[in-house]
């Protein structure tokens, strides 16, 4: 069976892993003449801080400023290999991550392929809070690739 996909999600964490999925996923986007959202979730558990209080609005901002800079690099750059501007989206929102990519993005966007990396966490931080990229394969509610090689389908060093 022949499945086009319109609409994709990829999430980017700033991580190696994820910036090949996006790179990926641009190129599935143009080849099916699809849409794609770039996502970033930025985790409201890393708001607390020392001592259970809440970081300021600025550092917040900032943070919200920095996503969306980061953001809009990758389109620059995806627009700048040959893909349309007009059918990328950049989005930053605020949450759990697992969740966010897995459920709600996807319910509201109506995406039907979630492009990810094969993780963007250290072993410790995966071993501790569990992969996103595990999480989001075992309950998003589309179909989920775990990309985990290049462009060129070399494995990711």
């Amino acid at each position: 069976m022949e499945q086009d996909y319109e609409k994709i999600l990829v999430p980017v964490d700033g991580s190696k892993e994820a910036e090949m999925a996006f790179r990926k996923a641009v190129k599935v986007a143009q080849m099916n003449k699809g849409h794609l959202d770039v996502l970033t979730v930025l985790d409201t558990k890393q708001f607390i801080g020392l001592h259970g209080g809440m970081l300021n609005g600025d550092v917040i901002y900032q943070l919200s400023e920095d996503a969306q800079k980061y953001l809009n690099e990758l389109k620059d750059e995806a627009v700048a290999n040959g893909a349309n501007a007009d059918n990328i989206d950049i989005h930053v929102r605020f949450g759990e991550p697992k969740t966010v990519i897995s459920q709600e993005f996807v319910e509201e966007y109506k995406n039907d392929l979630i492009m990810i990396g094969s993780t963007g966490m250290n072993a410790v931080t995966r071993l501790l809070v569990g992969s996103v990229s595990e999480y989001v394969t075992r309950n998003a509610r589309t179909d989920v690739i775990i990309v985990r090689t290049t462009t060129d389908n070399s494995a990711i060093k």
